[in-house]
């Protein structure tokens, strides 16, 4: 008797409440099955994040979805927000500002070649831009060259200093890592780093066209700018507080994963690597969300 007793007392609160015992036991089973569920995303959220720590919700949702298919697994975007918010893994944004460009110098500057222009293939338009690393106690500057297309890092260079020097050794990366004989234009900012005599001179030998922004608009140059938030905000590159060389590691290790793992609204969900492949007009996917949890911003 002891033994049917909770069976009894089971039974009677479902009659209580006009459910069946079988309604009661197959709720149970729903819950245990969510918290597998749960599980299971959240196992995967991780194990992405170790190679992309900071990569934004919606494109979790892609990847996660991808991966969990085979297992019949589906979910929408906005469970995964809700999820991760309740489990404080959503990604704050950060914004900070440090000025890299010197546009009053007496060096030549060029005119905007991008106006109007449609980038339809890659290695079409390069563009360059500078951003800063706080280390410990001192700064290091990264100099990125993205493929205006693909998304793709072209090359890159990492040192102490704002000399043009380190534009000119990711310019020297990314030209060997050209994978297409067509002609490139080249566009960046008005610092004197790419008006430099030997920066010129290195684009001109390559018959690349030169291209800067006017008037100092910030907007002339949104996508390198845009891959050095990635960069930073996405890979916890904003300081460091390891060495150079360790950080200049961290550095390297942080753009391979951004060129081979990172999916890209912008390039129809494909990594840079992948876009980079393509010859045809990308499907853009992405979209302006206005919405936030617990004072969180997803990064798209």
């Amino acid at each position: 008797m002891k033994q049917d007793f909770p069976k009894l007392g089971i039974a009677v609160l479902c009659r209580l409440f006009g459910k069946t015992r079988h309604a009661y036991y197959d709720c149970l089973w729903r819950k245990e099955s969510s918290l597998v569920k749960e599980d299971v995303i959240l196992q995967e959220v991780l194990n992405i994040r170790k190679d992309l720590p900071r990569l934004g919700t919606r494109k979790l949702h892609y990847l996660v979805q991808n991966k969990l298919m085979s297992h019949q697994i589906a979910f929408g975007r906005d469970y995964l927000f809700d999820l991760l918010s309740e489990h404080k893994l959503l990604i704050r944004q950060r914004k900070r500002k440090a000025i890299t460009t010197d546009s009053r110098h007496w060096m030549r500057k060029y005119s905007n070649l991008l106006k109007g222009l449609a980038v339809t293939r890659p290695e079409q338009v390069w563009v360059s831009d500078i951003t800063y690393i706080r280390l410990t106690n001192q700064w290091g500057y990264l100099s990125l060259i993205t493929d205006a297309y693909s998304r793709k890092i072209m090359g890159y260079s990492f040192r102490q200093d704002l000399a043009a020097e380190g534009c000119i050794e990711a310019l020297k990366m990314a030209l060997n890592n050209r994978q297409y004989g067509q002609s490139i234009i080249h566009h960046s900012d008005r610092g004197s780093q790419y008006c430099s005599h030997n920066y010129v001179d290195l684009l001109m030998k390559n018959n690349i066209a030169i291209s800067m922004t006017e008037n100092g608009d910030p907007y002339e140059n949104a996508l390198a700018e845009r891959v050095n938030g990635i960069i930073k905000t996405e890979f916890n590159l904003y300081s460091s507080s390891l060495g150079f060389d360790q950080t200049k590691h961290r550095i390297s290790k942080s753009i391979k994963s951004y060129n081979e793992l990172r999916p890209h609204a912008s390039c129809d969900y494909l990594t840079p690597n992948q876009a980079h492949l393509q010859s045809e007009i990308l499907n853009k996917r992405w979209k302006n969300y206005n919405r936030s949890f617990n004072h969180e911003k997803a990064i798209v």
